[in-house]
């Protein structure tokens, strides 16, 4: 995925922002090719590597997949945003959306991809680029903690933490997220 990534950006230099497996695919682009990133975003995201809880988890998320794939999405909602989020159904109505567009196959495929990823936290101070974290303060996929790891990690990184809102920081708060990027191009 990186190396496709890398293939389409623009050239020589660009500004990388990355959403949740997003951010694993770019710390995995940083250590391919790190003078091209002039800066970077990292959004509800991990350095660390997927721990043999969430493996399992994602192995019985991708048994269900191959029976009943909506009723994953349906599962995973609870998770992904908080409870305001959810009861707006423009916002619970856009993940789903996005979650059945991508499908099955898709999603099988990136639960492999996330299962085998690096641990990216060796790799963490060799990133000189400026780099925005930004996170929900109610995220349970990511929580804060790892955010703040991943900020310490990172010389001279910001971290941003937007209230009231879960790990979908796109859906939940899409003014404040667009805030702090276009502040962060500057």
């Amino acid at each position: 995925m990186a190396r496709d990534a890398l293939a389409q950006a623009p050239a020589p230099r660009f500004a990388l922002v990355g959403h949740s497996m997003g951010g694993y695919v770019a710390f995995e682009m940083l250590r391919q090719a790190p003078a091209r990133i002039e800066r970077l975003a990292l959004i509800a995201t991990n350095a660390r590597p997927d721990t043999a809880e969430a493996t399992e988890m994602r192995r019985r998320l991708m048994a269900l997949a191959q029976k009943d794939f909506p009723a994953v999405v349906e599962a995973q909602l609870p998770r992904l945003m908080t409870p305001e989020a959810l009861a707006d159904a423009t916002k619970s109505g856009t993940y789903t959306e996005m979650a059945l567009g991508v499908g099955k196959e898709t999603f099988l495929r990136q639960q492999e991809a996330i299962i085998a990823r690096a641990d990216s936290r060796p790799h963490l101070a060799a990133i000189r680029c400026p780099t925005l974290v930004v996170a929900g303060r109610e995220d349970q996929i990511m929580p804060l903690e790892a955010m703040e790891e991943i900020a310490r990690g990172i010389r001279g990184a910001r971290l941003e933490v937007i209230e009231h809102c879960g790990h979908m920081v796109p859906v939940e708060h899409p003014e404040k997220l667009a805030g702090l990027l276009v502040s962060w191009l500057g």
